[in-house]
C-alpha cells in the first residue's frame, strides 16, 4: 500500500510519500480500506520532534501519523465479528497510521458512519466535532451570551459559530483575511471582524461580550478579552499563533472574569470523549451542524503540513487517498 512516512523530524517536506506493507489485524482489530483521514495540527508538532505540554511525545520513527481514519472495514482479526466486513466506519484515539491507504483500528472504538454522511464529514466530526462538543460543556454557552469567537474560520471555530447562532445567542466572528472573513459572514454570524486589521476589536463598537472562545492566542487574544465584559468567561481554546495568552488572575478575579484553559482540561477528560463523538456523528447526521472539510490527495500530505502550520486553511484538513 501507499503511506506517508516521516524518516526525520522536521519540516513538511520530510513527509514522505512510499509504498510500505500492507498491515495486518490482529486480536479484537480490523484494517480499514481509508477513504478519508483527519490531519491534527498536534501531528505537525509531533513531526518536528519538539515537546510540548499539550502534544504527545515525537513518535518513534519511520513513523506513520493518523489516528483518525474514515473508510470501509475491508477484513477483520482473530475472534471479530465477520458482521463487521463492508461497514462504513469512523474510528478515533485508536492505532496511528491512518496516512496512509489501509489503517488497523481497534473494533471497540469504531463507530458506524450514519447513513447520510459521508467519509469526510465522518472524519472531521469525529475529533473536531468532539472537541468542539466537549469545549461547548465547558463554556455552557446560552441564548443570552453574547460570544466572541477567534479563529471562527477553522474547523472547531465554524461549528462553535454554527451552534451558537442555532442557541440563539449573538455571535461576532473574527478571523484573519477577507476570504476567512467571507466564510465566517455565510454561517450567520451578526458580526465578522477581520483580525489582521490593525484596531480590529474597536468595531466591536460597545456591544457587551459575555464570553470570549479564544483559538489563536498572542496579541490577538489580548485584544479579544480586553472586550470581556465584567463577570464573563474566558476559554482558551487554541494556540494557533504558537503564542499563549494568560490573564492577569488577579484582576481577572477583581472583575469577576471566569478564565479557562479549555485544553488543558480536555487532557483530563479523554474518558469522555466517546459519549462526546457519539453527540459529534449524531448532530452531523441530523443537519445541525456542517463540518468544513479542506481536503488534500494523501500523496500531498507534506502540502497539508505546510498549509495547517501557515495558516492557510479553512475547516478541517482531511487527506484522501
Amino acid at each position: 500500500m501507499h503511506a506517508i512516512v516521516l524518516h526525520e523530524y522536521g519540516p513538511a517536506e520530510n513527509l514522505r510519500y512510499e509504498t510500505v506493507p500492507d498491515p495486518e489485524p490482529g486480536p479484537g482489530q480490523v484494517r480499514i480500506a481509508v477513504r478519508a483521514a483527519g490531519v491534527h495540527f498536534i501531528e505537525t508538532v509531533m513531526r518536528t520532534g519538539k515537546r510540548t505540554e499539550l502534544a504527545p511525545p515525537p513518535p518513534e520513527l519511520p513513523s506513520i501519523f493518523g489516528g483518525e481514519v474514515a473508510g470501509t472495514v475491508e477484513s477483520v482479526g482473530p475472534d471479530v465479528d465477520a458482521a463487521w466486513l463492508g461497514a462504513r466506519v469512523v474510528v478515533s484515539a485508536s492505532k496511528p497510521g491512518g496516512y496512509a491507504e489501509l489503517a488497523v483500528a481497534e473494533v471497540s472504538a469504531l463507530h458506524r458512519i450514519p447513513d447520510d454522511v459521508g467519509f469526510e464529514a465522518a472524519v472531521a466530526m469525529v475529533v473536531t466535532g468532539t472537541t468542539a462538543f466537549q469545549f461547548l460543556d465547558i463554556a455552557q454557552l446560552t441564548a443570552e451570551d453574547t460570544v466572541l469567537i477567534t479563529s471562527a474560520a477553522g474547523g472547531i471555530g465554524q461549528l462553535l459559530v454554527q451552534y451558537a447562532r442555532g442557541l440563539g445567542a449573538t455571535v461576532i466572528g473574527a478571523a484573519g483575511g477577507p476570504a476567512k472573513v467571507e466564510i465566517v459572514r455565510a454561517l450567520g454570524a451578526d458580526l465578522v471582524l477581520d483580525y489582521n486589521e490593525p484596531g480590529w476589536e474597536k468595531a466591536v463598537d460597545g456591544q457587551v461580550v459575555t464570553v470570549v472562545l479564544d483559538g489563536v492566542g498572542g496579541s490577538k487574544a489580548e485584544a479579544a478579552y480586553s472586550l470581556l465584559a465584567d463577570g464573563g468567561r474566558y476559554l482558551t481554546i487554541g494556540t494557533s499563533s504558537q503564542q499563549d495568552h494568560v490573564p492577569d488572575p488577579e484582576l481577572a478575579a477583581a472583575r469577576g472574569i471566569t478564565t479557562r484553559n479549555a485544553l488543558v482540561e480536555l487532557l483530563g477528560r479523554l474518558d469522555e470523549s466517546p459519549g462526546f463523538e457519539v453527540r459529534a456523528l449524531a448532530a452531523v447526521a441530523d443537519g445541525k451542524l456542517v463540518p468544513a472539510v479542506h481536503t488534500f490527495p494523501l500523496a500531498e500530505a507534506a502540502a497539508a503540513h505546510a498549509a495547517l502550520e501557515n495558516r492557510a486553511t479553512s475547516g478541517k484538513v482531511v487527506l484522501v487517498p
